[in-house]
């Protein structure tokens, strides 16, 4: 594909997870090389994990708390569009894996704040108002890759899959030779699958 051709790539994201905001950084970055329409999507790692009786109590807890900031972003969205989606998963991100801020109110508003919104637009945080939103943009994210995956996934053009996963996010040189590989494999008629287990922990410098 001519490196002059605007690509759509779709990402579906919950800003509460650090690998999803990691590969975040990293499309932005290749954004900055190559010309790409990126498109952000709402998925929630509460909705792909609901009805698992395998998981601890504490992670369940953990899980109800994580919806909050995707309902924020499904109400701005709602409201304005989701093409202000990008800027303020740029805003919650950046307060929840940089700034290590607690998924709570005052978060979400000086978020909201910071993008240009309201920060009124907190109150969906404890309302299921918009959870049909937010289960339909998950289910249509899930659904180009299959249930066996998590947060982010990459839809370039009509070819979707779950990452890439990395740390720390590839900058420069490094990110562009990731995404042509990523391409290499969208562009290759029945791939599927690369994967190794994690050997590190985020690392956001």
């Amino acid at each position: 594909m001519p490196h002059d051709e605007q690509i759509p790539v779709d990402f579906w994201f919950d800003p509460t997870c650090p690998w999803a905001w990691l590969t975040s950084r990293w499309i932005l970055e290749v954004a900055r090389h190559r010309p790409l329409d990126v498109r952000w999507h709402l998925m929630s790692l509460t909705v792909l994990n609901e009805g698992r009786t395998d998981l601890p109590e504490r992670w369940h807890r953990d899980l109800v708390l994580r919806m909050e900031p995707v309902r924020v972003c499904a109400a701005a969205a709602r409201k304005h569009g989701p093409e202000v989606l990008g800027r303020l998963y740029t805003e919650l991100g950046t307060r929840f894996h940089l700034g290590r801020a607690p998924k709570e109110r005052s978060t979400y508003e000086a978020a909201l704040a910071a993008a240009g919104l309201d920060p009124a637009l907190a109150d969906a945080a404890g309302s299921d108002v918009f959870d049909g939103a937010v289960r339909a943009s998950h289910d249509d994210g899930i659904g180009r890759v299959g249930t066996d995956v998590g947060t982010p996934v990459l839809a370039v053009g009509d070819v979707a899959f779950f990452g890439p996963v990395v740390t720390p996010t590839p900058r420069g040189e490094a990110a562009v030779r990731l995404w042509d590989g990523v391409l290499a494999v969208a562009g290759t008629d029945g791939f599927f699958e690369l994967k190794r287990t994690r050997t590190r922990d985020p690392i956001f410098t």
